[in-house]
């Protein structure tokens, strides 16, 4: 083989092991054994806001392998209206809702997962944790992103991972590992972002605490705003199941 074929070789493998390394770490600097956080959340049409939600926000266990239950708090119509999230680490979630008005649970199929999730612009699957095994990359470059210097990812979902999204290209601050950006596309058309930005460190972590997603074909976006977040404290996995989802907290 021609000695520069070898080299190219070479260097396109160390291009997508250096992509894989940045991920990796991005998610390693996120790791927690546990998380809690009150969450606000207005959705916009156009600029004009529609409406305001709350909820509190519960997880426990390692990265890619976590339960979550997220329960709405306020307006009085949707408040107890939760949602249980089962990641795993070598497929997507489950996902059960539980709706008290209808007093009765239901599992969210796979093909439901890109619907939005109660007149909020996040879909069920942006509720999802994205553990970097499920994901191939590769390094696009290097820009400059909110006055910060970052790498520019894109990452496309293994077969095992089923997502609505064909890829998704995703900008890392070079200095943190932060996540300030992420594009997801699917079939090379950007349908949903996520931004991310008021960072700040809290017990060590490096955290955004106000999350932007935008519904790009719709031209809505809901803007989340986390509070009086806490890490690892203790939590019991009691807390996670089917039944819990049925209480209030």
């Amino acid at each position: 083989m021609n000695k520069s074929w070898v080299l190219l070789f070479a260097a396109v493998a160390l291009w997508g092991e250096d992509a894989r390394e940045i991920a990796q770490k991005a998610q390693d600097r996120t790791r927690s054994q546990s998380e809690r956080y009150t969450g606000t959340l207005d959705v916009f049409n156009g600029n004009r806001k529609i409406s305001e939600k709350r909820w509190t926000f519960d997880r426990t266990g390692s990265h890619g392998d976590s339960k979550a239950i997220l329960r709405f708090t306020a307006p009085p119509e949707i408040k107890g209206v939760a949602l249980l999230i089962i990641n795993h680490p070598d497929r997507a979630s489950d996902q059960w809702m539980w709706t008290p008005a209808l007093e009765r649970d239901r599992r969210i199929a796979l093909q439901d997962r890109s619907a939005r999730f109660f007149g909020t612009d996040f879909s069920f699957e942006d509720l999802e944790e994205r553990d970097v095994d499920q994901f191939d990359y590769k390094l696009l470059g290097e820009e400059t992103f909110e006055d910060a210097a970052c790498w520019k990812l894109e990452s496309r979902p293994k077969q095992k991972k089923a997502s609505q999204y064909t890829s998704s290209e995703l900008w890392i601050r070079k200095d943190n590992y932060v996540i300030l950006r992420i594009d997801h596309s699917k079939k090379e058309k950007l349908i949903r972002r996520l931004d991310y930005s008021d960072i700040e460190k809290i017990q060590n972590i490096w955290t955004p605490k106000t999350i932007e997603v935008s519904d790009i074909p719709r031209k809505s976006r809901t803007v989340m705003k986390v509070e009086d977040l806490k890490y690892n404290m203790p939590l019991q996995d009691s807390e996670f199941t089917i039944e819990a989802l049925r209480h209030a907290r």
